[in-house]
C-alpha cells in the first residue's frame, strides 16, 4: 500500500466502526481487477475507441452497427468477469451491517454477483438490452452473440440498457443516489476519476450534508484536495482487505 500507509487505514476503519452508516460510490477502477478496462488512462476504452464516435447517443442513432464494436467489446469481456476482492469485501461489510448500500458507476453486474443487495446503478446494466424505438427490451443473453448486433422484434438495433453520453441519468437512480448521499454518515469513493457529471457531484453532496468522505484510489482525483478527509492510496482490494480484517478485530 502506497500513499497513506497503515496509519490512515486504521483511522478510516475506527471512523467506519465508529459512525458506520456508510454508503460506497464506485467507479471503472474496482473492476480493472477483474479484467475490465476502465475507460481513462493508459489502456483505457477512450484509448481504443473516441467517445465521441462510439458512446453517445448521437453516434448510436447515426451508426448502431458501427457503436456495436465498441459495444460487444464490452458485453463480452464484463460477460466473462468475476467479482473480485474488493466487490467481495464491500459484500462483507455490508453483512457486517457498515455498509448499507453502493451507488456505481459501472454497468458490470459484479456487485451484485458478489453477494451486496443495495446496489443503485447509476449508468445502468450491460445485462439488459432496450429498443430505442418501441422500449422493449431483452435479457442480452437471449438477444446477443459475439459478432452479431442484436434486433428487436421490430427489427430495430437494440442498445444496451446503459447511459451513454447525451442521455440522462435514470431519474429513480438518481434520486436514490443522492438521497443516500445527503443522509450517510460517511461516503466511500472508490476507484472514480470524479470527472463525469452527474455523478462526480455525488461525493460533494454528502460532504456538505456533514458526511466523512474516505477516498480510495491509485492515485488523487479532483476530489482528494477539496471534499475528501482520508485518502488511501492502492488498489482497491488491497485497501478494502485491509479495512475489512481491522473491522473484524
Amino acid at each position: 500500500m502506497r500513499a497513506g500507509g497503515s496509519d490512515l487505514v486504521r483511522e478510516a476503519a475506527r471512523i467506519l466502526a465508529e459512525l458506520g452508516n456508510a454508503v460506497v460510490l464506485t467507479g471503472a477502477g474496482i473492476s480493472v481487477e477483474s479484467g475490465i478496462p476502465s475507460f481513462r488512462g493508459a489502456q483505457g476504452m477512450w484509448e481504443k475507441y473516441d467517445p465521441m464516435e462510439y458512446a453517445t447517443l448521437h453516434a448510436f442513432m447515426k451508426s448502431p452497427r458501427k457503436v456495436w464494436e465498441m459495444l460487444s467489446e464490452m458485453v463480452s469481456v464484463c460477460g466473462g468477469a468475476l467479482p473480485n476482492a474488493a466487490h467481495k469485501a464491500l459484500a462483507a461489510l455490508e453483512e457486517m451491517g457498515i455498509v448499507r448500500a453502493v451507488i456505481t458507476q459501472n454497468v458490470d453486474g459484479l456487485h451484485q454477483a458478489a453477494g451486496s443487495r443495495r446496489v443503485i446503478e447509476y449508468h445502468g446494466n450491460l445485462d439488459e438490452l432496450i429498443c430505442v424505438y418501441c422500449w422493449k427490451r431483452y435479457p442480452t443473453r437471449e438477444r446477443w452473440a459475439p459478432g452479431a448486433v442484436p434486433l428487436c422484434d421490430c427489427r430495430k438495433i437494440l442498445k444496451p440498457n446503459v447511459v451513454l453520453f447525451g442521455e440522462p441519468i435514470p431519474w429513480l437512480a438518481q434520486e436514490e443516489a443522492e438521497e443516500e448521499a445527503r443522509t450517510c454518515g460517511i461516503l466511500v469513493v472508490i476507484g472514480t476519476s470524479a470527472q463525469v457529471s452527474p455523478a462526480c457531484d455525488i461525493p460533494r453532496i454528502a460532504k456538505e450534508s456533514g458526511a466523512a468522505v474516505i477516498e480510495i484510489n491509485t492515485e488523487p482525483t479532483s476530489l482528494t484536495a477539496t471534499v475528501t478527509d482520508i485518502s488511501l492510496r492502492g488498489s482497491a482490494s488491497e485497501v478494502l482487505r485491509a479495512l475489512t480484517i481491522l473491522m473484524r478485530m
